[in-house]
């Protein structure tokens, strides 16, 4: 049962992801993408600082004492909100969200088959390639829809 409350909320983790991106695109047109990224990462430490000092649990190390290399994660966060920022007013919320979907389950599951960055491995299996070339398929038939949407708007323009 705890396993499905998890899933649970990593879906509305999300929902809450493609409702920022969508709104960080839109800020992104308005304001430039490196404004909505420093916004962001502000309100973001802010919040964070918040809740380390006031709700976390003390924990047995510190980011001082963990290996350095753990400390990467950080970078790849920046590249996210920059990358969806930059994508989401060029080819849409969907596409966008379905690349970087499939992106993440590709890593995912190389991290996986192989160990890396100390996770337990979990061998590639058939199932799991059906899984990347559904969501591949998914990405291409959301892109065409994309132009198609696109091409038609042309279209109909004065």
């Amino acid at each position: 049962m705890l396993t499905v409350i998890f899933i649970f909320v990593a879906l509305l983790g999300g929902c809450a992801l493609s409702i920022q991106s969508s709104i960080n695109g839109r800020l992104g047109s308005a304001v430039g993408v490196l404004a909505t990224a420093w916004l962001t990462f502000v309100l973001g430490a802010l919040i964070s600082t918040l809740l380390v000092l006031f709700v976390q649990a003390p924990q047995a190390q510190t980011l001082l004492d963990v290996p350095k290399w753990q400390l990467t994660g950080a970078f790849f966060g920046v590249s996210y909100i920059l990358v969806m920022v930059f994508a989401v007013p060029r080819v849409g919320i969907a596409a966008a969200t379905i690349a970087v979907i499939t992106g993440q389950l590709a890593m995912s599951l190389l991290i996986d088959n192989f160990g890396w960055l100390g996770n337990a491995p979990v061998p590639f299996d058939t199932a799991r390639l059906f899984a990347v070339l559904m969501l591949g398929a998914a990405l291409v038939l959301v892109y065409l829809g994309n132009r198609k949407t696109a091409r038609s708007a042309a279209a109909t323009r004065p």
